[in-house]
């Protein structure tokens, strides 16, 4: 394909996306086999998940439940009576040639969900609402392992594990409210966001734990009627679903620009080239000639069931994001990322129960801890510098018993070992100079050992004020009091001139 050019302004996507939840249930959804993710190819099997004549399927309750507590984080409302539906095709990795899935009696339907654009440059936050269609519960197929060619015979052929098969998803299909693909990004993020809180899946997009398809089609801003859509498959991360959306809204623009005509079709996102492929025509909607599961009955959920369900949800990271703002007056951005993960959200508010600074706290945490989390690939949980001896650090700073830069001197040890600052500080002597006639001397020592400095200073290079700061700092190990430091330098170069 030719070079795109830009979007033009007079068009719109009309993007709807299909999430697929694996949930983290120990067992599958109609049967006892693991649902470990790494066992060996088709040793997680049995008689009811591979459909042999003659067993019953169970419905695991817990799947019941995380699809209750999801459908109520969704705003959506919970169907009353629902029941299990057989959708009939035909693949490999499909061993009873149906999956048991939801029809027309989804477990949830008509719900939405609220996410916030967050622009870096300008710290500004937008808000836009996404409407849910429904979300039901279904059995994954199992895994296609396309191994290669026989070296006898020279053909192809596959392999299939059938560990996956049975295993317990949510479905989660969107109304077509969804413009550009940062938008898409970020409702996936926030779907993913909710499915961590409420602890029923990992949300890994890197391993298959949430999948996601994406519905696109273009058209004149203004009007109503939808464009030719098209399915684009095969992204495993954020980023690769903002960038494969835009790159299709460019495609379709472009090819209703030059008199082309858009196909009907299911492409693939390639990372390699950063753009979709065709995969397959779609011509239509499939008919999988739904009927009523006969092996499973239908079931109610009661008033008594839906109130045990909404009393065990958590705090959800929009209602963190705006507490940490209205509350603790955080920036938009701070407040995200500390919702962003449960775990980090619930150190945060560990270290705030001992009396700690909150934008202190965040800062730290934001900043120097998220950086080696980041930097060594483990989870806050797993650092030995816990919320208290957090909260510690962070008050002996404030009250000016050690310097910011102390802190920062002795994290890497409270990060690895953990400890008290009390007595990490106490013992290396780190205690931070605050005394007026102390820093005094040090600063009259350092302005005589630097003569040139002075006079580029009182030459107006005013700047100049750091490099004295620097070297009182050097002078003192770094125990100064920087504050008190920078006004005795000032006064005393004043005084000189």
């Amino acid at each position: 394909m030719t070079t795109v050019t830009a979007i033009k302004t007079d068009y719109e996507a009309v993007i709807g996306l299909e999430t697929h939840c694996q949930l983290s249930t120990k067992s599958k959804i109609f049967c006892k086999c693991s649902t470990e993710f790494s066992s060996p190819p088709n040793t997680n099997i049995c008689p009811i998940c591979l459909g042999y004549p003659g067993v019953l399927p169970v419905l695991n309750q817990e799947v019941l439940q995380s699809a209750v507590k999801l459908g109520l984080a969704l705003n959506a409302q919970i169907t009353r009576y629902s029941k299990f539906d057989r959708k009939q095709y035909f693949y490999p990795d499909l061993p009873k040639n149906y999956q048991i899935s939801q029809y027309d009696l989804p477990i949830v339907q008509n719900g939405h969900l609220d996410i916030e654009l967050f622009d870096k440059k300008t710290g500004q936050v937008t808000y836009k609402t996404i409407g849910i269609t429904r979300l039901h519960m279904e059995e994954d197929a199992g895994k296609l392992v396309h191994a290669g060619s026989d070296r006898l015979s020279g053909s192809t052929y596959s392999l299939v594990d059938y560990n996956r098969a049975g295993v317990p998803l949510l479905e989660i299909v969107s109304e077509p409210d969804i413009r550009s693909g940062a938008e898409a990004a970020e409702y996936v993020q926030e779907l993913r966001r909710l499915v961590r809180y409420l602890g029923i899946g990992d949300g890994n997009m890197q391993e298959g734990s949430l999948r996601c398809d994406v519905n696109i089609s273009v058209r004149p801003v203004g009007t109503s009627k939808f464009g030719t859509k098209v399915e684009i498959k095969n992204m495993n991360s954020f980023s690769a679903i903002q960038k494969a959306i835009e790159y299709e809204i460019e495609r379709q623009v472009e090819a209703i620009e030059t008199g082309g005509t858009i196909v009907q079709e299911t492409r693939l996102w390639e990372e390699s080239s950063q753009r979709t492929i065709s995969m397959r025509s779609k011509e239509g909607a499939s008919d999988y000639r739904y009927f009523p599961e006969p092996d499973l009955p239908p079931f109610e959920t009661s008033d008594e069931y839906l109130q045990k369900c909404l009393e065990s949800l958590p705090q959800f990271p929009a209602q963190k994001r705006q507490r940490y703002q209205s509350e603790l007056g955080l920036s938009a951005y701070d407040a995200r990322v500390l919702a962003d993960e449960k775990t980090v959200a619930e150190y945060f508010e560990t270290t705030l129960s001992q009396g700690a600074n909150p934008k202190l706290v965040a800062n730290w945490i934001t900043q120097d801890i998220a950086a080696y989390l980041n930097n060594n690939k483990i989870s806050i949980n797993e650092i030995a510098l816990k919320p208290d001896t957090l909260a510690e650090l962070v008050n002996f700073i404030e009250d000016k018993t050690i310097s910011n830069k102390i802190g920062k001197d002795i994290l890497p040890e409270l990060l690895t070992k953990g400890g008290s600052v009390k007595e990490i500080v106490e013992k290396k002597g780190l205690v931070q100079i605050s005394d007026l006639g102390e820093i005094e001397k040090i600063v009259l020592q350092v302005i005589a050992e630097h003569p040139a400095e002075v006079e580029k200073y009182r030459a107006g290079k005013t700047s100049m004020q750091g490099f004295f700061v620097g070297q009182v700092m050097k002078k003192s190990g770094g125990k100064a009091d920087p504050k008190l430091t920078s006004e005795i330098i000032v006064q005393k170069l004043q005084v000189q001139s």
